[in-house]
């Protein structure tokens, strides 16, 4: 096992890292702006060091001064956490020719799944459902991508290959729109992620949000932990989470599973990754693959017991593989409110000094948050300042215990979404189970 650990993040997935350093016995060292020096997974951790100013460019994007952290510590890996440097192929790839262990897949692996069209072609070869689309890039013809969309069936939807986060996609509902939306997309794609390149998908009118969470050895054995139902979003952007997803029975988790399995054993895949798919009429189809630690990991622990952060580390360090398929079993149900630092209905951040903080408690209640009161958020940072996880036996007793913990969970100081959260516990459509992804859109549109 690791001595120490370099955490390449900030935040709750910090301190969520470093509390699993702790149970492994790794010395833990914590890299910080200037603004963050004062977060709590920075004053927990056995070392810090500042790596620059409060530009993420000059800060948690900075590869070499990442590293060099590594170096001056004498640290033996580096955990990048999600988001920042997690998907980087670039940043995996001069980690390990630094000498130090990425804790993460191997940069040849992000690179092919980073690439949608890459990862579309490689879901396909090892027998994953994906969407109908144009099977590769679309090029610079307008007569053969307007017969590509018309084979497709409207709508569609144009994607960039590099992109993510619900950025670089538009969707097309008639001919006529096509070609002047493929041209946008990809001056969008350009001057986001660098690459031009774009494809095409037949765009799913309500479809569920429903991922698979995966865990291979990097030298293809691999299990598969059950799904998630992420499909409450705004923007593309996850609201909440919960597991298992309502409705899905077990044969089609294991089908759907087993074929993830079966995916990351041909690309002997190594550590924690999630396979995302759209789920409408009973079938799956994927989109794409993050190849990291979700943020909504906490509710796949809670159903199944293991620590995923834990083996992700102990995978990193070459430990013997001991999860078997047959043995993980998913018991009662788990759901996540994102807390984020903004006004809960025009969603615009709110940074500031925290006037007073109390988490929530009682049975199956855990809050993964580095917030504490007098805490100051920084505008320069994702607004996102905690995870509420509630655990029942069942989907009702979960959302009765998260709906106690939202009352009960107090942040002072600052505005914050608990009140959009406290109104979706108590929506009937929620409540009943497998809404789609455009649901809390139009309900905010109300």
């Amino acid at each position: 096992m690791f001595d120490k650990i370099v955490i390449a993040n900030r935040g709750e997935i910090a301190l969520r890292i470093l509390r699993a350093c702790r149970e492994l016995g790794i010395k833990t060292v914590a890299v910080h702006s200037l603004t963050d020096r004062n977060l709590m997974g920075v004053r927990l951790a056995d070392e810090s060091v500042c790596i620059g100013p409060d530009k993420v460019i000059d800060s948690y994007l900075n590869i070499p001064r990442v590293i060099s952290a590594a170096e001056v510590t004498d640290a033996e890996a580096i955990h990048p956490g999600y988001g920042f440097l997690a998907e980087n192929a670039d940043f995996a790839e001069q980690v390990e020719k630094s000498g130090f262990v990425f804790i993460g897949p191997r940069p040849e692996t992000i690179r092919l799944m980073g690439d949608k069209v890459s990862a579309i072609r490689a879901m396909k070869a090892a027998g994953v459902p994906c969407v109908p689309g144009s099977d590769g890039p679309l090029g610079d013809e307008p007569q053969t991508n307007l017969k590509i969309a018309k084979e497709i069936g409207y709508p569609v939807i144009i994607k960039a290959a590099g992109g993510g986060g619900g950025r670089g996609m538009r969707v097309v509902h008639s001919e006529a729109a096509l070609i002047n939306a493929i041209a946008m997309t990809r001056q969008e794609a350009k001057a986001g992620f660098n690459n031009d390149m774009v494809y095409m998908e037949k765009f799913l009118e309500n479809p569920r949000h429903i991922e698979i969470q995966v865990l291979g050895d990097g030298k293809g054995k691999a299990v598969h932990l059950g799904e998630r139902d992420c499909s409450l979003q705004r923007r593309h952007q996850k609201v909440l989470e919960e597991a298992p997803a309502p409705g899905l029975s077990e044969e089609q988790r294991q089908t759907i599973g087993m074929q993830c399995v079966q995916a990351c054993c041909e690309m002997q895949y190594r550590g924690a990754g999630t396979f995302e798919f759209l789920y409408e009429n009973g079938r799956f189809y994927f989109i794409e693959m993050n190849t990291r630690v979700q943020v909504e990991h906490p509710v796949t622990e809670m159903i199944t017991g293991i620590d995923i952060v834990k083996e992700q580390i102990k995978i990193a360090a070459g430990e013997p593989f001991t999860l078997k398929q047959e043995e993980i079993k998913l018991r009662g149900h788990a759901v996540e409110c994102r807390i984020n630092a903004e006004d809960p209905f025009n969603f615009t951040p709110s940074p500031g000094k925290i006037e007073l903080y109390h988490p929530p408690g009682g049975p199956g209640i855990r809050m993964d948050s580095h917030i504490y009161s007098s805490y100051t958020v920084p505008p320069h940072y994702d607004s996102l300042i905690g995870k509420l996880i509630a655990y029942g036996n069942d989907r009702q007793t979960a959302i009765a215990r998260m709906r106690q913990a939202l009352d009960e969970l107090l942040i002072e100081g600052i505005k914050t979404n608990i009140p959009l959260h406290q109104k979706l516990m108590r929506d009937s459509h929620f409540m009943e189970g497998g809404v789609n992804i455009h649901y809390l859109e139009k309900k905010l549109s109300l």
